[in-house]
């Protein structure tokens, strides 16, 4: 037990859309980490909030016809209400939008102006003259400066993963409208992040937490720091200090929400908020891998800057796929807690299961129906279900009481000897371990109840009998705590069926090694209950029928897109042409020089059709020709049109009967 208290935080949820189990990745473990850590009788404040400001919620907003704040509202609700049923249980969430952390915000960019680290730019920023506005982050799209993919204006999401400033993404177009945005001059404000590579040198090796997060940031410190532009155009969000026209970009009010529902939690139960922020009790936060950047690079450089304490661990998890499938909203592939899971009666606690114990916490893990129902049946129900059963109903039914005898000591040694590979996985943040050991007593008390097999033993010795179910019960005992961090709900039932009338929760790590508070039981009954063949089936059904609605869509959006109105069509001009000469380019294999005859006017054209034409063939051919394209070069070679053809081979577009060199085609 450490004498100074714990903070722990989670990743805050996006407040433009409802919750799925990709967020669950984080949070289950952290309340697992948070539970486990009460039981061994440290003080922990678990704190998060909703991600309110952006342009993704400007724009989810203006779709519904509603404002930002009215969004932010309801998803913060939503989000809080669903931890909640997930038995993830923070002593404060809050809402970056809230007065006070738009205050915590103001006094940190201040902060950082008088300490050096602000300085304003002019820059060039995507701005679109249809719209009449310059386009912040997500309302522009375009090509990724660095590996070429298609990107969003604030990040290479789709490629690399490179945070993008404003200005550097290629070929932008504007989301509003789709038509192309131009370059315009606009001023700004910099975090002078190249000043902290020498602090986060020293600071990352000694960062606690998950090697990945350590290694991702180490990574991007070796390939050079730039500079942050920390403002953006937009009405939502804090405004930056003496300006109007700019607000804080929302990866810097973001973080500082954790200073301020720490704050918050302190002014509602008189706590401390500094001992963590400026003081040395820990910090440790909770994160998804996607943004181990922001929270291992940004935001410490952030916080030593203006004054505050950088953080102490950061735990990022691995990333969610659906059935081995990439973790896609706009694709189907997604499970949504609520509407696919607690609304249809499932246990929240089956779910925290799966989470914890399916893989390592920095690996990928796979959602999959009937792996969830393979490892809830033969692992949850079968392993810990059936041991909890058989133990209480023989005691209630053969001997009426708990034996009043002390555990023999192969017993207490077993559970201790959990205790520690727990405690062991726990604090290295290797929650599947951590699962395993704990299910290693489950298997170990089915088997020492099998061996014994007390309904026989019962016949000829029951001082022996009520030893080896005394034995039992203290194992039941000593499961029930372990297992309130990972399904706590279906622990405090357990510890209901041990007599007890208080919470698991509240107990100490060690108490399952000590006794029982009553001598009868009561009457027992099954909580752990099997997920039948035909639920998955249910569940299964609906994911497909979700992925093939996703492509239906999908495909209808690309022929929407492929589409072009008779205005567009008319834009095209195409007119017969007889080809006078053509020539092979030096050089090429696959280009012809060739001369047209328009009727008014000669036209040199490049075309691609060299390995299907001999060029004294071509002499006299009439042709289709696109006449009003932009010159362009190939080869060096300046070509004024295109020779329409069609197929793998080529086949050259022509007319039934002779016309006239120049006729347009209707």
């Amino acid at each position: 037990m450490s004498n100074k208290p714990l903070l722990v935080t989670c990743g805050l949820p996006y407040t433009n859309g409802p919750c799925h189990i990709g967020h669950l990745r984080t949070y289950v473990p952290a309340d697992f980490f948070v539970r486990y850590m009460r039981h061994c009788g440290e003080d922990v404040v678990f704190v998060c909030g909703s991600d309110n400001h952006g342009t993704p919620i400007v724009i989810s907003a203006e779709a519904e016809g509603i404002t930002p704040r009215e969004m932010s509202e309801r998803y913060n609700e939503h989000f809080d209400t669903t931890f909640k049923r997930m038995n993830i249980c923070f002593d404060r969430f809050g809402m970056t939008d809230d007065p006070i952390n738009h205050d915590m915000t103001k006094e940190i960019i201040q902060n950082l102006i008088d300490n050096g680290y602000i300085y304003k730019k002019t820059i060039n920023q995507s701005y679109c003259p249809h719209c009449k506005m310059f386009l912040p982050d997500r309302y522009v799209e375009g090509i990724c400066p660095y590996c070429g993919e298609k990107a969003r204006g604030d990040e290479c999401d789709q490629g690399c993963g490179k945070h993008l400033e404003p200005g550097e993404i290629i070929d932008p177009v504007c989301k509003i409208c789709g038509e192309k945005a131009e370059l315009r001059e606009q001023e700004h404000y910099f975090f002078k992040l190249s000043d902290f590579a020498e602090f986060l040198n020293e600071y990352l090796p000694g960062l606690k937490g998950t090697l990945n997060a350590r290694n991702y940031a180490s990574g991007w410190i070796k390939e050079g720091l730039h500079d942050w532009c920390i403002t953006r155009t937009l009405n939502w969000g804090v405004k930056f200090p003496g300006r109007d026209d700019l607000v804080v970009y929302v990866w810097v009010d973001a973080p500082i929400g954790y200073i301020s529902f720490t704050r918050e939690w302190a002014k509602k139960t008189g706590g401390n908020w500094e001992q963590f922020w400026k003081g040395d009790a820990p910090v440790i936060h909770f994160i998804g891998q996607d943004i181990i950047y922001h929270h291992c690079i940004f935001w410490p450089s952030l916080l030593k800057g203006s004054g505050f304490r950088p953080p102490d661990a950061v735990i990022a998890s691995g990333m969610v796929k659906i059935d081995d499938r990439k973790f896609s909203k706009s694709r189907g592939y997604v499970v949504w807690t609520n509407e696919d899971y607690l609304d249809l009666g499932l246990p929240a606690d089956y779910l925290r299961y799966y989470l914890l114990s399916y893989t390592s916490h920095t690996k990928e893990l796979n959602f999959s129906w009937k792996e969830y129902q393979a490892r809830i049946n033969n692992e949850i129900v079968d392993t810990i279900g059936n041991f909890f059963y058989r133990t209480l109903h023989f005691t209630s039914r053969k001997i009426g009481s708990i034996p009043k005898t002390e555990p023999d000591n192969e017993i207490t040694e077993q559970i201790k000897k959990t205790i520690e590979e727990v405690d062991k996985s726990a604090r290295n943040y290797e929650f599947k371990s951590a699962v395993e050991s704990v299910m290693s007593l489950g298997n170990f008390g089915n088997t020492y109840i099998q061996s014994n097999a007390p309904w026989k033993l019962i016949k000829t010795d029951k001082t022996a009998t009520e030893q080896v179910i005394r034995n039992c019960l203290q194992v039941v005992k000593a499961l029930t705590i372990l297992l309130d961090s990972v399904i706590p709900q279906k622990a405090q039932e357990s510890w209901e069926l041990l007599g007890f009338k208080d919470k698991v929760k509240d107990h100490s790590i060690n108490d399952a090694l000590t006794g029982f508070e009553s001598e009868v039981l009561p009457e027992p009954r099954i909580i752990f209950n099997k997920i039948e063949d035909e639920r998955i089936e249910e569940f299964e059904k609906t994911l497909r029928k979700r992925v093939n609605e996703a492509n239906l869509k999908e495909n209808s959006n690309i022929r929407d897109e492929n589409m072009i109105t008779i205005d567009e069509f008319a834009k095209v001009e195409l007119k017969t042409a007889t080809v006078l000469e053509a020539e092979p380019i030096e050089g090429s294999k696959k280009l012809l020089r060739i001369q047209v005859d328009l009727g008014d006017e000669k036209r040199q054209i490049v075309s691609g059709i060299a390995k299907f034409y001999k060029p004294e063939d071509l002499k006299g051919q009439q042709v289709i020709v696109v006449t009003n394209l932009k010159p362009a070069r190939l080869c060096g070679v300046e070509s004024n049109g295109m020779i329409l053809a069609a197929g793998d081979e080529a086949s050259l577009l022509t007319t039934k009967r002779d016309v006239s060199p120049g006729t347009k085609v209707l």
